[in-house]
């Protein structure tokens, strides 16, 4: 009669064990690239904001600085609002501070975005007209 084979518990063990210690390690940068993803929402929305700030301050004869806040508003950017409802992401969460000087065509602004209650980390990512983003 043949002998039983199968593994034993030692074997089976280990197995788990590794399995777990994987998982430990692979969850956590997982969870960092799902909130990229959803990043990629916002900083999209973003990146359409910018154009419009650059198109509109290229097209209009005025001068701008942060005080005029209330001014350069998503209607006078030709924007809507409720263009900018997304999965993750609306219009709610987004904020810009503009300054332009017509005469030396010097334009400078800061776009930056809260996180919604979905995103764990970065709380607020920022794009300024250089194009550089800082989360």
């Amino acid at each position: 009669m043949k002998g039983k084979r199968g593994f034993t518990l030692v074997e089976l063990m280990v197995v788990v064990l590794i399995v777990g210690i994987l998982a430990a390690v692979a969850i956590p940068i997982m969870r960092g690239k799902i909130d990229s993803a959803k990043w990629s929402e916002g900083k999209a929305m973003m990146g359409t904001i910018a154009s419009a700030i650059r198109a509109h301050c290229a097209e209009a004869n005025t001068n701008y600085t942060n005080a005029d806040k209330s001014i350069l508003d998503w209607t006078t950017l030709g924007l809507n609002p409720a263009d900018f409802t997304g999965t993750y992401f609306d219009a709610s969460l987004f904020d810009w501070d503009v300054t332009y000087d017509m005469q030396t065509n010097d334009l400078s602004f800061t776009i930056t975005a809260t996180a919604p209650a979905t995103i764990n980390s970065p709380t607020t990512v920022t794009l300024n007209h250089q194009g550089v983003w800082t989360p």
